[in-house]
């Protein structure tokens, strides 16, 4: 049986203190980091016996009532809320589908006339295009490349980010917020079991169950030729794509950072 939903609220139990929902913390040492079952269950106002089911699979369909009450427990956001949501509800099963991972053409000759640098890549975060400037600006925004794999598992690319533990923590909420409950997707899967193996810092980041669209962030980069860079990040679904997504990245006028760009403007980049 699936146990996407009984992860989901075991991860973000876990994560919540028994002070932030007005509980004291009792005596003696608590056996989980965050509430226990009971104390889920008494504050939603629902049985333990019915919280338990929940989490161990046995029951996969609460009412809009009961996933509210636990939203505001486990202290979701709307987003995470949505994805609890989307977890509880059964969706017929389907079998997987190749997606369509071409790049329009009118699209990739608009990268090559952006004067920032722009990339185009799919759910799993495969770079499927770049312009010449985002491939000279990081080792992730290379067509070909995974940014998930360079950014978890290549030294390089935490020399380059700055803010790397921020980063890899909205790098790796988005990719749940991208996939949703896609739980037959082996490709997926493949990546994600891959990067489990390989980073520490990935395994318990994806162990929290966080879920956030990043559609704008701030990049802090550290490029070893034009230096320091602080970069506004705009994401946009390309309609029609089957998932792409396109990413810009921006300076503020009269900044160091847009100086530094327009010098990375005038660098030789392998093709």
């Amino acid at each position: 049986m699936d146990k996407a939903l009984g992860d989901f609220l075991r991860a973000r139990r876990e994560l919540v203190t028994p002070a932030e929902v007005g509980l004291a913390p009792g005596h003696g040492l608590r056996r989980v980091p965050g509430l226990r079952r009971e104390e889920v269950a008494m504050l939603a106002g629902i049985s333990v016996e019915y919280y338990l089911r929940l989490e161990q699979g046995r029951d996969r369909n609460p009412s809009a009532q009961v996933i509210d009450a636990l939203a505001r427990v486990l202290r979701l956001d709307a987003e995470s809320t949505a994805y609890l949501t989307s977890l509880a509800r059964p969706k017929p099963r389907r079998g997987p589908a190749e997606p369509d991972e071409r790049v329009p053409a009118r699209l990739e000759s608009l990268l090559r006339t952006l004067n920032v640098p722009a990339l185009v890549f799919n759910k799993y975060s495969d770079v499927l295009a770049a312009n010449r400037l985002a491939r000279a600006l990081s080792p992730d925004m290379v067509p070909g490349r995974n940014r998930l794999r360079v950014l978890f598992t290549d030294r390089a690319a935490h020399e380059y980010n700055a803010d790397w533990e921020r980063y890899t923590a909205t790098a790796v909420a988005h990719l749940r917020a991208q996939i949703g409950t896609e739980t037959d997707d082996e490709r997926l899967h493949a990546l994600i079991g891959e990067l489990s193996l390989r980073s520490e810092r990935f395994r318990v980041l994806w162990a929290r169950h966080d879920v956030r669209s990043a559609h704008d962030a701030t990049f802090r980069l550290r490029h070893p030729r034009v230096g320091a860079l602080e970069l506004l990040a705009e994401k946009f679904q390309v309609v029609g794509s089957g998932g792409l997504e396109a990413l810009l990245l921006h300076a503020r006028p009269g900044t160091p950072s847009a100086d530094a760009l327009a010098l990375l403007a005038t660098l030789d980049v392998p093709s």
